[in-house]
């Protein structure tokens, strides 16, 4: 399968460590890709390398025919790689406007215009894409006041603000609520296709895995054991045997179906 992302042989040690071990992957646009694995499996290392955080030692990642690998995290996120974070990384003193407007003036290279105050600028913009996510009526709040799971809607409209074509999550419903954790990922799915973005996601949450996935990859010990759609690699005997444990089982549940509805 070709697409939006191409990665080919990544590979990275840390001393004596094979934390990734020659992976391999495609991704489409318009689909959700989860990276999942036991703890010290190489998920983050591998998440890391794709976006910048970490140089491999040996592979290619390529988007949309542009290699990544020797960039710099700005570098990569000005050819249209958006990422959040585990813990979401905003400005608590600023209103929840002028956090995704800083976003804005930074990709168009305005940050530095002084003589132009940045709380007018990219205004219509900025609430186009709160409104995308649910937030434009909060658009005058402080960030600081927001409930944790606000704050994660306005983390991915800051994300958004450089249009990309690739959006790297990383563990985007940790410290939320079970109910929480499926509206914002029925949000991204939405936004995901609506817009053909790519979206490479790790998560230790299976019900949200399962229930917003397109695909799953499974590592284990650096290496690429299975992957797949998440039927399959439910059942996938490794799988169950290395990362969910003998006997267990994960049945497509109720956000799955509405998901697909």
């Amino acid at each position: 399968m070709s697409g939006l992302l191409q990665v080919r042989g990544l590979t990275k040690s840390f001393g004596g460590v094979r934390a990734v071990d020659g992976v391999s992957f495609d991704l489409a646009a318009g689909e959700m890709l989860a990276l999942i694995g036991p703890n010290g499996a190489g998920k983050s290392t591998c998440f890391n390398m794709v976006g910048g955080q970490l140089a491999p030692d040996s592979g290619s990642v390529m988007l949309g025919g542009s290699e990544l690998v020797g960039k710099k995290p700005h570098a990569i996120w000005r050819l249209g790689v958006g990422r959040t974070f585990q813990i979401a990384e905003t400005f608590g003193s600023l209103t929840v406007i002028e956090n995704v407007q800083l976003a804005l003036l930074s990709h168009a290279h305005r940050l530095l215009r002084f003589w132009q105050p940045a709380r007018t600028q990219f205004r219509a913009e900025a609430l186009a894409l709160l409104d995308s996510v649910g937030m434009a009526d909060a658009a005058e709040r402080a960030m600081g006041v927001l409930a944790y799971g606000d704050v994660k809607r306005v983390e991915l409209a800051i994300a958004l603000a450089n249009a990309p074509r690739l959006l790297l999550m990383d563990e985007p419903t940790a410290g939320m609520g079970p109910a929480e954790r499926h509206l914002l990922m029925a949000l991204t799915k939405r936004l995901a296709c609506e817009r053909r973005i790519g979206v490479l996601f790790t998560e230790h949450s299976m019900d949200v895995v399962f229930a917003h996935a397109d695909r799953m990859l499974v590592l284990a010990r650096g290496m690429l054991i299975a992957g797949g759609a998440p039927e399959v690699v439910r059942d996938d005997p490794k799988v169950r045997e290395v990362y969910f444990g003998m006997g267990t089982t994960f049945a497509p549940d109720a956000h799955r179906e509405r998901a697909r509805a």
